[in-house]
């Protein structure tokens, strides 16, 4: 299929104003479908997210024996029924790190043989703490040798449990989908990380937390969870906003001095992006709670940081776009587990950034960022929504800039291009 020629970001030469509301989190949307998938009634999901992930993950359940009908804002989830799947199944992940890792555990459950694959860019995103995990819990899995997608699970209708170890330094996401199925493990679930230090720990937290509202036991420590075995009560939820996907609006105040209202901002919540705030602070704009929403203000001159990203390495490009126009140099650190993300994520800003003039240089777990005049050219986006979110924030401030395949961003966002041109065309 021919790919979309590449789209003009728009320019804006005065402050970005405006409100926007970002739709619901990806995050929050696919743990809550996986739960209501192995719950013991329906449950209905209010705002969940509609985006290309979701939609794989909704076809990944259903796969599986699960059913999901949408009506308008209302999603009600049935689980999955073990008698539904009589044969053999494939799985498209797409490029969904949630699916490609949250559903395999699940399929252990089941009876029947279920192949994962997904995009060509997929098969090479790390999957070996996956497969070594379920085959610690005494699962069959075939995988040519590969320990990458395509891989086959040989579900025998149950898995024992128990103690298991893994190494999760790569992606926090390996400790979330063994926490998701534990309370269906005949033994519960004792899980403990072995390795460097975890990234994404917020997203273990928030797993956490929608096990135990829905009355799962769970013992958490820094590296070692205990879920005891038990039903998972369905359970009628609202999703949040997404505040990660609010970081693309909230960099357009910072980097024009604007002031962006990002509404129904929740007052608590267990997602990463909340971290915007002090992040917003950082570069000398300000972030403030106005009732239920969140008012960023951008700043005169915007500041150089120096920021450890490593527990939310995902707002990382929209960071290192903002950083590319601030007064001076940047350094981030802690976030080397994006070079397996959709793309190795600090190659690809480095140098999408260096070619239009930039002076970027990748570290070990980061980058280094010395501000330069920018000039337009296409920037590249390696199918990946967060490198489109990076190039249009540069856009603001960069004119002739050409985003390549800007609907990459169907990933987590519908209709991104025309909301935000919108925004910053008004």
């Amino acid at each position: 299929m021919t790919e979309p020629l590449p789209w003009l970001a728009p320019t804006r030469e005065t402050p970005v104003t405006g409100q926007v509301i970002v739709p619901g989190s990806k995050s929050l949307t696919n743990r809550a479908l996986v739960l209501a998938a192995v719950a013991d009634a329906p449950s209905m999901l209010t705002r969940a997210l509609g985006s290309r992930d979701t939609a794989l993950m909704i076809g990944a359940l259903t796969a599986l024996g699960a059913s999901v009908e949408r009506d308008g804002l209302e999603w009600t989830v049935r689980p999955i029924d073990p008698g539904a799947v009589t044969g053999p199944v494939t799985v498209d992940c797409g490029l969904a790190g949630t699916v490609m890792r949250f559903v395999p555990p699940l399929a252990a459950l089941g009876s029947s043989p279920v192949t994962f694959d997904g995009d060509e860019q997929a098969r090479v995103r790390p999957m070996s703490t996956t497969i070594a995990s379920l085959r610690a819990l005494g699962v069959e899995v075939d995988d040519d040798g590969s320990s990458t997608l395509p891989f086959t699970v040989h579900g025998q209708g149950s898995v024992d449990g128990g103690a298991v170890e893994i190494d999760a330094s790569s992606s926090s996401q390996f400790v979330s989908a063994l926490l998701l199925a534990a309370p269906r493990f005949t033994h519960g679930l004792d899980l403990a990380h072995r390795g460097s230090s975890m990234p994404s720990a917020p997203h273990v937290a928030m797993t956490v937390e929608q096990l135990r509202s829905r009355g799962v036991t769970v013992e958490a420590e820094a590296t070692r969870w205990h879920v005891s075995p038990g039903p998972i009560a369905a359970q009628d939820v609202e999703i949040e906003p997404d505040l990660s996907n609010a970081g693309v609006f909230i960099a357009a105040a910072l980097v024009t001095g604007g002031e962006i209202r990002v509404r129904h901002w929740p007052e608590r919540t267990d997602q990463p992006g909340d971290q915007w705030r002090s992040i917003v602070a950082a570069f000398g704009g300000t972030a403030e709670l106005d009732g239920n929403d969140l008012v960023v203000t951008g700043p005169r001159h915007l500041s150089g940081v120096e920021l450890d990203l490593h527990e939310v390495g995902e707002l990382t490009p929209v960071v290192t776009a903002v950083a590319a126009l601030a007064d001076g140099p940047s350094r981030l650190t802690g976030v080397a587990h994006l070079r397996g993300h959709e793309t190795d994520r600090l190659a690809a800003l480095a140098t999408e950034l260096n070619r239009l003039g930039g002076d970027v240089e990748e570290l070990d777990d980061g980058l280094e960022i010395r501000p330069r005049p920018l000039h337009g050219d296409v920037f590249r986006t390696y199918h990946d929504h967060r490198m489109a979110h990076a190039a249009v924030v540069l856009a603001l401030r960069v004119p002739d800039l050409f985003v390549e395949n800007v609907v990459t961003t169907v990933k987590t966002y519908p209709n991104f291009a025309p909301v935000w041109e919108r925004l910053v065309t008004a």
